[in-house]
């Protein structure tokens, strides 16, 4: 073949997948991704390949390439129409590299060299958690059902774990599958797509939950989930908003089906291996992992396999906080709970307290068991904790003599520090 031409590997956004979160277009540093109100969709002019946008994603909607000339590489505009994704094309040409015709199959180099890059910055990124999940996790399937094959699931329950009057009305939901396969793991996530469509026609899109019970089931030996759902009634800026979602799930009624895509998340999972310590750090509903977790070691505390659990658990008060009474009738040596309330009563101008502070006012406990290789830390809840939580990691390490940003790679290396933010 004489032809040659520049090759792309352009990333794109699988539509059949995507859920719709936003966690991609809020992560990509150089404004590569935008979406409209069918698809997320990557421009190929701007993207600079630096992978900051996969690990957020829980789909794995955005780790999709194809390979493809760069003249015809795929335009936001048509990304904006697909309903699936194209199949790889054969280009039959060669590429002009190093001065000299070479098979397409020598772009591999340069790939293997941009991801050795991408790598490095990803390890250098102070606010960014580990793409890999523990060595000792177990495999988690993800994707079994999509948007256009759901799997229906039976409401079991609809109970609030939050107290009257409070405005956190949060409800803990438990989906039956009956005999359809329906495997998790704690850590992960899945998709509840609402009925009905929004005012241009359009079936409403996905919303993501994290799963709240343990591998077994809410109910062990059963074929269900539980979920833990917060009533959404404003937006950020406390303007009035019915979340679509939200709403629909928490007025379930028992024996209500519900349509039900994933299981998401491959990487956010505990270890299973003997002496592995958690350190559990959410807000509000980003308590769902961490009961997962916790409840999974509490029905194998016979067995002796795990390490130390601490947990630091934000609310505004304590009567907004889900699972207070249960996680009160705890065993103290089973697990070390803090609690910190943003809001609660107190005499005028006292300071607010955060999970950070907590963490800090037990910076001996917790630097023990940073510098133990077995610890394993978890962070879930709103995407404005992440800073608070890593400044209060790094000063605990500075004054207890650890070199934090030597410790922060090899945690993200090796699988020991996760983040699910929203």
């Amino acid at each position: 073949m004489s032809a040659s031409a520049e090759v792309l590997k352009q990333h794109l956004i699988d539509p059949e997948i995507c859920i719709r979160c936003n966690t991609c277009e809020e992560t990509c540093p150089v404004d590569a991704i935008t979406h409209n109100d069918d698809n997320y969709v990557v421009d190929a002019e701007k993207c600079n390949f630096c992978m900051a946008c996969i690990s957020p994603c829980p789909t794995g909607s955005i780790d999709n390439w194809r390979t493809v000339l760069k003249p015809a590489a795929y335009s936001v505009d048509e990304q904006f129409t697909w309903d699936e994704l194209p199949a790889e094309k054969e280009l039959g040409v060669e590429v002009q590299e190093a001065g000299a015709l070479q098979p397409i199959d020598a772009a591999e180099a340069a790939d293997d060299e941009k991801a050795l890059e991408r790598d490095a910055k990803q390890l250098a990124d102070p606010l960014s958690g580990s793409q890999v999940p523990p060595w000792s996790a177990s495999h988690p399937y993800v994707n079994l059902y999509g948007h256009k094959a759901p799997v229906t699931a039976t409401v079991a329950g609809n109970f609030r774990v939050t107290a009257l009057g409070t405005d956190s009305d949060t409800h803990h939901i438990v989906l039956d599958f009956g005999s359809v396969p329906f495997p998790v793991l704690e850590g992960q996530s899945i998709g509840i797509l609402p009925p009905g469509s929004d005012a241009r026609g359009k079936a409403h899109h996905a919303r993501q939950y994290s799963i709240a019970s343990p591998r077994d089931g809410e109910r062990p030996g059963y074929n269900n989930v539980s979920l833990t759902v917060k009533r959404v009634t404003s937006d950020y800026d406390g303007q009035p908003l019915r979340g679509i979602a939200s709403n629909y799930v928490c007025d379930l009624k028992k024996g209500d089906q519900v349509q039900v895509i994933g299981p998401f998340g491959t990487s956010f999972l505990m270890p299973n291996h003997a002496k592995s310590n958690l350190i559990m750090i959410c807000t509000g509903t980003g308590s769902a992992p961490m009961r997962a977790m916790t409840e999974r070691r509490r029905r194998r505390v016979e067995l002796n396999e795990g390490g130390k659990l601490m947990l630091f658990f934000g609310a505004r008060t304590q009567k907004e906080l889900p699972y207070f009474g249960p996680l009160m009738n705890l065993p103290k040596e089973f697990i070390d709970i803090n609690f910190a309330f943003s809001r609660e009563s107190g005499s005028e101008g006292s300071q607010k307290r955060y999970v950070q502070h907590l963490m800090r006012e037990r910076a001996d406990d917790v630097s023990s068991l940073l510098e133990d290789d077995n610890t394993y830390v978890y962070v879930c809840g709103l995407k404005g904790m992440e800073a608070g939580v890593l400044d209060a990691l790094r000063d605990i390490c500075a004054d207890k003599g650890i070199d934090w940003p030597v410790l922060h790679a090899d945690m993200k290396r090796s699988g020991r520090l996760h983040f699910e933010t929203y």
